[in-house]
């Protein structure tokens, strides 16, 4: 029995002489809650994908098809069949109008096309309150382009284009707000009339020009003879002025060299 009880004694190898038993106690415990921890992290952080936003994107996240809203830029984490993306630009952008035939209000039939810049204000707006911002906006500057026209005449057109500038930039901007897109400026580009206003409009500006060659004339006619009328109410006013102003005229004849026959 005391041989037995010798053999089955711990040896002094076994046992750590500098570890006491309560810090090996300690480390028993947290070794699992460690190991539950790191679990938990993996169970969370296994199914999410990392996507990079760049400074001018935005993404708006639906989840289980609600939104959740816009995030961005950076990385965000998105968990998949469950997250889906829509990524918007949120740079300027330059479209060119269609050319668009219409009636000015003299009745004029004209062509006209342009040219408008305008980025994304509010990417949850442009996604979810229209299908297309891009050709939401084309459609309403091309219908916007044919009200405006028929609301001028050709030559406010012609001579303050402007103000047609501006008055379809203000209609854009307050229609497109609805669905986030800001409308920052928009040009008219080219403006076609037919060949038979061009010809009517060229003899308008020569009549014009002409009537202006005539009244100009008329003017100066009518102030040569106030200027003589007053030269002659002076001369009869003075008769030593009529004898001198008439010696005046034959030394002008003498230094012209004139002879009489």
């Amino acid at each position: 029995m005391q041989r037995a009880r010798q053999g089955v004694g711990v040896s002094g190898s076994d046992v750590d002489p500098d570890r006491s038993p309560g810090e090996t106690g300690c480390a028993l415990c947290c070794k699992p809650f460690l190991w539950l921890c790191s679990f938990f992290c993996l169970l969370c952080f296994w199914p999410c994908q990392i996507h990079l936003i760049r400074e001018y994107e935005r993404a708006v996240i639906f989840r289980i098809g609600r939104l959740i809203g816009a995030k961005g830029p950076g990385l965000i984490l998105v968990m998949p069949c469950i997250d889906r993306i829509v990524l918007t630009d949120l740079r300027t952008v330059s479209l060119t109008v269609l050319q668009q035939e219409g009636i000015t209000k003299d009745n004029v039939t004209v062509r006209v096309d342009a040219v408008i810049f305008y980025y994304v204000a509010d990417p949850v707006k442009a996604v979810v309150a229209v299908e297309n911002a891009a050709l939401a906006t084309n459609l309403l500057a091309q219908t916007t382009l044919r009200s405006v026209l028929g609301q001028s005449e050709l030559d406010e057109i012609l001579a303050h284009r402007d103000t047609i500038n501006a008055k379809l930039r203000a209609v854009l901007d307050e229609e497109s707000e609805r669905w986030g897109v800001r409308v920052t400026a928009v040009e008219v580009k080219e403006l076609l009339i037919p060949q038979s206003m061009v010809r009517a409009m060229a003899a308008q500006g020569e009549a014009e020009r002409n009537r202006r060659a005539r009244v100009i004339s008329a003017d100066a006619e009518l102030q040569a003879s106030t200027r003589l009328r007053e030269a002659a109410d002076i001369l009869e006013s003075a008769p030593g002025a009529t004898q001198l102003r008439f010696l005046q005229t034959l030394a002008q004849v003498g230094q012209e060299q004139n002879t009489t026959h």
